[in-house]
């Protein structure tokens, strides 16, 4: 089985060379490769890349991900978010390919507190959602053999993330200030490409896989706001190592306003995961597990 990934560099890119490694031949690439192309403001240069390597499997963990940027840059957010996966999915679909997708909690309106079902009503508040929406629609309608998961707050021991940058303000300040009114689930990139990887083998090897194919919302158990994110970082933290220097005192909530934005932000990015866990068999651990995990990894 040979496997095409785009997107290698990023966090979860990263973690998929590491799980999709036992599925197959795993051909990787990142925006600047040079034996391929992968850069996805060039769809030529993609649908050739596609047609060279002929993979049974493509996975897809490209994307255009700085929110707020993308509200100045709407075209780029649309080619890289919306036309680029249209196009990996039309010519793997020509191949009897699967392609796996990831999109966003940012595609629905935040409103209400229960945690969105797949068939629930999307309405995007920013570019970034709305690009990321359009992707799931293209990808969708161009090939059957696809999994799209939907995921939220997701972070890595490599590269940066929220838990770093908290970490980084507390040795730094006395106080900090962090928003309380935006909830949803840390989710590492591990745990995305594991159950990708786990998901890409019942599908590709159990009889009558294509009947698994869909959109699946895929993020880790429980619920946080940013601030609740925060003091969990924190306190672990000295728990892994009581020598670092905390000198923030105090954790202050505060509501999204307090910090203005170019993008609006869902304020709930609640996800089920009901449908995921039955389909394939799982239980997905609490976020709590899996950033405790990252930060005995960084610290």
């Amino acid at each position: 089985m040979k496997i095409l990934l785009l997107g290698k560099g990023g966090q979860v890119g990263w973690e998929l060379q590491r799980s999709l490694a036992s599925l197959g031949e795993l051909i990787a690439l990142d925006h600047d490769s040079r034996d391929y192309c992968g850069d996805f403001s060039n769809l030529a240069g993609l649908a050739d890349t596609v047609r060279a390597v002929r993979p049974d499997i493509i996975v897809n963990a490209a994307a255009h991900t700085a929110v707020d940027k993308a509200e100045s840059e709407p075209d780029l957010a649309r080619t890289l978010n919306a036309l680029a996966p249209e196009v990996l999915a039309v010519e793997a679909a020509k191949l009897g390919a699967w392609l796996v997708h990831y999109s966003t909690d940012y595609v629905f309106d935040g409103s209400g507190d229960t945690p969105w079902v797949e068939t629930d009503a999307t309405g995007p508040l920013s570019v970034y959602g709305a690009t990321k929406l359009e992707g799931e629609a293209r990808v969708a309608a161009a090939n059957p053999r696809h999994l799209i998961f939907r995921t939220s707050w997701v972070y890595a021991a490599r590269g940066g993330n929220f838990a770093k940058t908290m970490l980084r303000l507390a040795q730094e300040r006395d106080k900090l200030t962090v928003i309380n009114d935006q909830f949803g689930a840390p989710t590492g990139a591990d745990l995305l490409a594991d159950v990708t990887a786990h998901a890409l083998r019942q599908v590709t090897r159990q009889p009558g896989g294509d009947k698994d194919a869909g959109l699946y919302h895929l993020v880790a158990s429980g619920t946080a706001n940013w601030f609740d994110y925060a003091k969990h970082v924190l306190a672990q933290a000295q728990l892994v190592q009581p020598t670092i220097n905390i000198t923030a005192s105090q954790v202050d909530p505060v509501p999204t306003s307090a910090f203005p934005t170019p993008a609006t932000r869902p304020h709930n990015s609640r996800l089920n995961t009901q449908k995921l866990q039955r389909t394939f068999g799982l239980t997905l651990p609490p976020w709590q597990s899996g950033v405790n995990r990252m930060l005995a990894e960084i610290l």
